[in-house]
């Protein structure tokens, strides 16, 4: 599999740099030997092994290389169902920034960049320089080599010194082709001191073919500053999404970032928060609804490397028919820092026979006054309150719908953008009873 993709590096390298920005090309050519060496993560490896990449790595897809322009207006065939959400709107298509902003997005405060990663590279090359590869070249990982191999484009976000974003930033990636389709996209997102900013990111899929999506994602949380981020997946079953989400905190920062999958073919989600400053905060959260033959790994890694801060994770999957489910999670505590609280918590259902689910938290302390926990479940819903409720008159479907409900909702309750909480509790209402639901443009 790898061998098509070298191949294709060493005969097109010049067309895959001529269309990107030279410090995206700066380290191309080391994150490629580095593929050479490592390959594609397979199940030997203990971080991979829940999760078989064989069969869409298998599939001939299409690279657009050359950056041939996708015809489509996003704004057109796209329309946000988060109704009341007051929002900054960006796309990417397929791996590409689109270029056509709305009037309202530039109503920015002062210094704040939005652009492609491409253009901020060209614009403001000492800013990007300072912080792109910063974290992902210290990773050993052959999905984050083989991006920084191929990717081109992405998505750029700065927020500067004490700049408090009133709106959040949504960006809605959209893969769109008549052909089986791969894409590459690298983001990087840096909150200055003192500044807040939320991030939506929505993906979407608009034809029926097979797609392959790898995305990188660099954030750098800088002192006293507060970021969320929040990803929505609900794309079809014709679809794999590797994403590797990469975070740095400093001295009394605060992280939120949560991870929803409601409706996919094959994902894998790499969270690595790495906490570099004392007093900092850090929550993660996810949920996986999954039935047919959906497959969802969350792999999620927190370093604590100084005192005095906290962690705290959970992560909920409801999986039914065929569907499979994976959770890692590590925790490691440096020996110097103390007084650090880290909590990791995994709970699942399993609504039919077939369904599978493997979990794996993991503390690795090395610290000796700190309070950690973790713990995993996996089960099915409680029979004795389903009996109940329908002894009082509430029918089987509906005691069975309601218990999954309230089974996510400490879940929901951690988005703090008022809209998409009540917009994400209709949404999986839908889902659990069965019915899909999806945004205008968009094909699951």
């Amino acid at each position: 599999m790898e061998q098509q993709y070298i191949d294709f590096y060493k005969s097109y390298h010049q067309d895959i740099k001529s269309h990107s920005a030279v410090l995206l090309n700066a380290f191309r050519d080391e994150a490629f030997a580095k593929f050479e060496k490592l390959g594609f993560p397979t199940a030997k490896l203990e971080d991979y092994k829940y999760t078989d990449m064989k069969e869409p790595l298998a599939v001939d897809y299409g690279l657009n290389i050359n950056h041939l322009p996708i015809p489509v207006n996003p704004y057109k065939v796209f329309k946000c169902d988060v109704p009341g959400i007051r929002s900054y709107l960006y796309f990417v298509v397929n791996e590409a920034f689109y270029p056509v902003t709305l009037t309202s997005n530039q109503q920015f405060p002062e210094g704040v960049i939005i652009d492609s990663l491409m253009g901020a590279a060209e614009k403001y090359p000492e800013l990007v320089e300072k912080y792109m590869g910063k974290l992902s070249r210290e990773k050993n990982d052959g999905w984050i080599a083989f991006n920084e191999t191929f990717a081109q484009d992405g998505f750029f976000m700065y927020i500067p010194k004490n700049v408090k974003l009133k709106k959040p930033v949504q960006l809605v990636n959209i893969l769109h082709s008549n052909v089986d389709l791969m894409a590459n996209t690298r983001n990087l997102i840096i909150i200055e001191e003192g500044a807040e900013a939320q991030l939506l990111v929505c993906d979407h899929t608009m034809d029926n073919v097979k797609f392959f999506s790898n995305r990188l994602t660099e954030i750098f949380v800088d002192k006293n500053a507060h970021y969320e981020h929040y990803h929505l997946e609900n794309v079809h079953q014709q679809t794999t999404n590797v994403s590797t989400l990469l975070v740095n905190q400093q001295t009394s920062s605060k992280v939120l970032a949560n991870i929803i999958t409601l409706h996919n073919g094959i994902t894998r989600n790499s969270i690595e928060v790495n906490i570099d400053g004392e007093f900092c905060e850090t929550l993660l959260t996810g949920m996986v609804i999954g039935d047919k033959t959906q497959t969802v790994d969350n792999f999620t890694s927190i370093v604590h490397k100084k005192p005095n801060s906290q962690s705290n994770e959970l992560f909920k999957y409801i999986l039914d028919e065929n569907s499979k489910g994976a959770f890692s999670g590590k925790i490691y505590v440096a020996p110097h820092a103390q007084k650090t609280f880290a909590y990791q918590s995994n709970r699942n259902i399993l609504l039919s026979k077939n369904a599978r689910m493997r979990s794996k938290p993991q503390l690795e302390i090395y610290a000796d006054d700190v309070k950690c926990s973790h713990g995993a479940t996996i089960g099915q819903l409680d029979e004795l309150a389903k009996f109940y409720m329908q002894s009082r008159g509430i029918s089987k479907a509906e005691a069975r719908f309601l218990l999954m409900f309230a089974f996510t909702n400490d879940v929901i309750e951690n988005i703090k953008i008022e809209a998409l909480k009540g917009r994400m509790r209709l949404l999986i209402e839908k889902r659990l009873r069965g019915e899909l639901a999806y945004c205008e443009g968009c094909m699951i």
